[in-house]
């Protein structure tokens, strides 16, 4: 199925999910698009696995690990084939886990789909990683001393950046607890790795884009855009499109700005959703790079195509707060929004 603008409109909440008593911060889904793991303010870490239909209870994850505790549940949602043909999957929550000292709050999949690396938001800034497996503590990453805003997995290798409050970026490999890298900008940065993992953007006080070559960062930007700075907002996000063409910025105010990612140029800004009270969107391009997608305040997600900058959908997932996690699945026809539920979509034609 080829995503265009009628099969967008015909997207509908297929199943919504309430594991959480508190706002979930984040999710991403595993590059193979089979599983999609989410952190919450509540403090836990939940897995959905696309193909089983088990919930496996976790205890504390410990360095020496502890007894893990296995509750079988019927399966929660079941999808025929017929639905939507090949990409239909069982989305079922498999695993929850708790980060009940350290708080869990932005998180990403390594390459390795039983691991992921995370931030805290309580006692210390450290950024952590955690086997799925085992639910184990790999290493710590300490150096930050305030809150992780950014965080981005390089798509080839063990290399992943963080931005924090503390006006730093920090390069870090898996393998190390030391950091590999560190910048110090003036103000509150946004950063992501471009799809090929060969450079990284960086969004500096909410009105330039710096690009960096990874192997010599350090000798600065080889590209520097600036935008027109708006008062009335602040930036919040930075994502390349999988085409590498396109950077989408996020605010915390009611418009996105999409830009050209080799010159620079502002090519949209996109508007006309709900923002009132500043919260943290995320926006996300669909894989094929055709389309954006933001939530907002009232629940709707906003959906237009990224050549023209139309807006060609609203859709109604009812979600019953600001609807700040929304990420479109990598290999499958279907996409995640969340408040404190989590709702998956799937279209209801054939195009």
């Amino acid at each position: 199925m080829k995503l265009t603008d009628n099969v967008l409109r015909s997207f509908r909440v297929a199943k919504v999910f309430r594991e959480n008593s508190d706002k979930i911060n984040c999710f991403d889904f595993s590059s193979n698009g089979e599983t999609v793991i989410s952190s919450s303010d509540d403090d836990s870490i939940v897995l959905y696995d696309c193909q089983e239909g088990n919930v496996l209870t976790f205890s504390e994850p410990q360095r020496g690990g502890r007894m893990l505790r296995f509750v079988a549940k019927p399966s929660l949602l079941a999808v025929s084939e017929a639905y939507c043909g090949s990409h239909s999957r069982m989305l079922t929550p498999k695993r929850t886990l708790y980060s009940k000292k350290y708080g869990v709050d932005l998180i990403r999949y390594t390459h390795a789909a039983n691991t992921v690396v995370y931030s805290s938001n309580k006692i210390d800034d450290t950024i952590r990683y955690l086997s799925l497996h085992d639910n184990k503590y790999i290493r710590y990453f300490p150096g930050h001393n305030k809150r992780v805003v950014a965080l981005s997995m390089s798509p080839v290798d063990d290399t992943f950046i963080s931005g924090s409050l503390d006006k730093t970026i920090r390069l870090w490999d898996l393998r190390s607890p030391n950091c590999q890298g560190l910048m110090h900008l003036q103000g509150k940065p946004v950063c992501s790795f471009d799809p090929e993992g060969l450079i990284f953007a960086a969004g500096v006080n909410s009105e330039m884009v710096k690009l960096y070559d990874l192997r010599s960062f350090d000798k600065g930007p080889f590209a520097t855009f600036k935008l027109q700075y708006d008062r009335t907002c602040e930036w919040t996000g930075l994502k390349f499109s999988n085409d590498g063409k396109l950077i989408l910025v996020s605010t915390n105010g009611g418009t996105l700005r999409l830009l050209d990612a080799f010159k620079g140029a502002m090519l949209h800004s996109l508007g006309g959703y709900n923002n009132n009270k500043g919260v943290t969107l995320e926006a996300s391009f669909t894989p094929d790079s055709q389309f954006i997608m933001i939530g907002s305040e009232d629940g709707k997600i906003h959906v237009w195509n990224a050549e023209s900058g139309m807006k060609v959908a609203v859709l109604d997932g009812k979600h019953t707060g600001p609807v700040t996690c929304l990420q479109f699945n990598p290999k499958f026809m279907t996409f995640a929004s969340a408040c404190s539920n989590m709702a998956f979509w799937l279209p209801t034609i054939d195009d």
